[in-house]
């Protein structure tokens, strides 16, 4: 009996001087603490440079591709002129509408405001494929009247 009790005495004792011991003080839990807030700055500061590098190439990007379909409309407000008064009735209307979607998304590129990450893969993605289907538009116009 007095063996055990002289054991569980024993293991009491390194268990209480164990964990005294890994217990870290107040002033380590807050430089701990501020070590984990000036990682989480550096971090944030990383993302928010890492962002700007790809809005201002995004961007650079759809400016050109903008810049790119307003000529080609330009190019075919000339061939209808040239071609007389039945082509452009034909498809003045749907010079009108790319170049209202043209200058929305234009607008939409300029109004863009960083809303968190996630917004931003939606605002790219639904971008892109606004741009894509424009394209796609003006090429099959011009496919149909050559």
């Amino acid at each position: 009996m007095k063996n055990r009790i002289f054991a569980f005495t024993v293991i009491g004792l390194m268990a209480g001087i164990f964990l005294m011991g890994c217990e870290k003080t107040s002033e380590q839990k807050i430089e701990s603490a501020n070590e984990g807030v000036g990682d989480a700055k550096q971090e944030l500061k990383n993302a928010q440079s890492e962002f700007e590098s790809e809005w201002q190439i995004f961007k650079s990007e759809s400016e050109k591709t903008i810049e790119a379909n307003e000529k080609k409309i330009d190019a075919f407000k000339e061939k209808m002129d040239k071609a007389g008064s039945k082509m452009k009735a034909k498809y003045n209307k749907q010079v009108e509408l790319l170049e209202k979607k043209n200058n929305d998304l234009k607008k939409k590129l300029e109004d863009y405001k960083d809303e968190g990450q996630s917004k931003w893969q939606e605002f790219k993605t639904n971008f892109k494929n606004d741009m894509d289907a424009i394209g796609k538009t003006i090429t099959d116009l011009f496919s149909s009247t050559d």
